[in-house]
Order: C-alpha cells, then structure tokens, then sequence
C-alpha cells in the first residue's frame, strides 16, 4: 500500500472505523457530520487521493468531471450506489466500490419489524400512550393483521431477501419471490418463484420491497402494480424509495386498498411528502435499516478493506465501476 494516501470522509463514521483511519491514512474526516454541498466536496477533494463517501453524496457526471485528477476512487459506505453515476466514474477511469454481505441481518431485522410494527397499528398505538389518550380496551380496539401464517411476497432476493424469508418463516409464513433470476433449491429453501410481479402480486398479503435502485426500478411499484395486490396487503420497504410510486401509495393507503405501509426508505428523503407523513395506517422509520453498531462497524472496514486494496495496487473486492 502506497505511503499515506489521503482520504477524504464525508460523514461522521463509527468511532473505530475512524480509528483505523487514521493509523493508515492521512484522513480529513467530517467531526460535525454536515451534509457537505457540491461545491465544498469538490473543495475539500484537492487535497485527498479517494473519496469514503455515504449515500447523501450524490456523485451525477458532472461532479464527477469535476473531481481532482489525483482521485483515484469512490469508496462507497452503502451497498447501493444509485448515488453515483457508475458509467462516468468508469469514463473518468475511476474505481467506485460499495460494502456488501455485511447487513444483511440487521436490514432483515428492520424488514421484520417494518412488517409487525404495520400490521399490529405499532405507530396508532404508540401515540396514543404518550398522548394519554388511551383510555379503554375492547375487543374492537387496535384491532391489527396477524402476520403468521400469511403469504410473504419478497421482491429482489439478493442477500437481504434471503435473509428477510429466513427470518419470516419463523412467523410459518408462505415465501414467494421474483427475482432477476430463479435462485437455485439450496437457497430458494421451498419458496415459490414468479417470473414476473405481476404473476406474484396477486399471491402477497405481504410485500417486501428489497431490489436495488436502477433506471428498471424506478416507480417499479406503482398504481398498476398495487392493484394486483390482494385487498388489505400491507407492502414494507427496506431498498430505495424510488422503487415505490408514492403518489400510487399515498391513494391505496387513504382508500383501504391496503391495509398499511411500513417504510424505512423515500423518495427525496428526509424531504418526505407531508401527505405521506399525514396517512395514519403507516408505521415510518427514518432510513435505519443498518444502522447497528456491529453492522456499521462491519461496513467501514468493509469500505476500508477495499481502499487497501485499491493503493496497494491490488483488484477490490467490491468493485463496481
């Protein structure tokens, strides 16, 4: 590995990522933890040799352009990395890598809990205990979806997909999937593959949303789509809100087409649409789905593992540009 390489951190990272940091590298790190703008990324870049950047940096091709000569790369703290232009960093000759494998369980975990915390009212009945509002019980109250034994329709069984069906079927619940290919049996474990999601949709009285972000994806789930959904499904997202049609999700939720939405990921977040954050039959959580202290821990080392790599002149793991 090349002598010091400087590296400029965009965010705040756990406290032991950034100690390895600094043993290794000569390191600009972001203390306060502010959202850096365009113009201060590009400023702050002078003086660094790659860039460990999170997914509120948005890398588009002209930022890219524009980036110092002397930055060899884009070290991805995220496994998605729909936050970068992947075709101009390849152009620019850049290497772009992202953190795979290790949260896989604790994005699972948030899935799971998106789909209890919608189904049994998690959100309703929490306001009204700090509200004190709570003040009877009958057998009509708070009345919620049992989620064992329902049919769980996973889209996207990459890593957190599988994961997602493991744990579910803790609740006895009936796994169908669509996927871009059909997992072979070991890992399929008896689920049941669609080959399209129209074909699956009609089978999901829940629907977990896990596929990346992709020009493909966009608006995937969108009024069309959730009208396949049997009558009071309850649709998660734990991927990128940008696969959702929220406008579509918003106009099923009001109208009882779906029984409730638990979302971790939107469009434009934290910018999220006041009619969104106004629908009660939704149970919100603001992007957490990695956010333990093992998984983020694993993530910067898995980040670093990489620019190791990449300046001691070896290939990435993780390469994706």
């Amino acid at each position: 590995m090349s002598e010091r390489a400087a590296i400029l951190v965009t965010r705040k990272l756990p406290e032991a990522v950034e100690a390895r940091l600094k043993r290794d590298y000569r390191v600009l790190l972001n203390p306060e933890d502010a959202l850096y703008p365009s113009e201060k990324l590009l400023a702050l870049s002078r003086d660094a040799d790659a860039i460990l950047a999170c997914h509120t940096e948005h890398f588009n091709a002209e930022l890219i352009d524009q980036l110092p000569e002397r930055i060899r790369a884009i070290a991805n703290f995220s496994v998605g990395v729909d936050h970068v232009d992947l075709e101009a960093a390849r152009a620019r000759g850049l290497i772009v890598t992202n953190t795979p494998d290790v949260l896989a369980d604790a994005t699972a975990e948030v899935a799971i809990l998106l789909m209890l915390g919608a189904a049994r009212r998690a959100s309703e009945g929490e306001r009204l205990v700090r509200s004190g509002e709570w003040n009877t019980w009958s057998p009509a109250f708070m009345v919620g979806t049992q989620v064992t034994g329902k049919r769980l329709g996973i889209l996207g069984m990459g890593r957190v997909g599988q994961v997602t069906a493991r744990r579910a079927r803790g609740f006895d619940m009936f796994i169908h999937y669509h996927n871009r290919q059909r997992l072979p049996a070991e890992l399929e474990a008896g689920a049941t593959f669609h080959d399209s999601v129209e074909d699956m949709l009609p089978h999901c009285d829940f629907l977990a949303v896990h596929c990346p972000s992709t020009p493909e994806t966009q608006d995937l789930i969108n009024a069309k789509r959730l009208a396949l959904l049997p009558d009071g499904a309850i649709l998660v997202n734990v991927a990128r809100g940008n696969v959702v049609d929220e406008h579509a999700l918003i106009a099923a939720l009001a109208s009882g087409r779906l029984r409730a939405a638990g979302l971790d990921v939107y469009k434009n977040e934290p910018d999220i649409l006041p009619a969104l954050r106004a629908v009660t039959n939704t149970f919100l959580l603001p992007h957490i789905g990695s956010a333990t202290r093992e998984t983020r821990d694993a993530m910067g080392f898995r980040a670093l593992d990489n620019l190791d790599a990449i300046f001691s002149g070896a290939e990435p793991g993780d390469r994706v540009a």
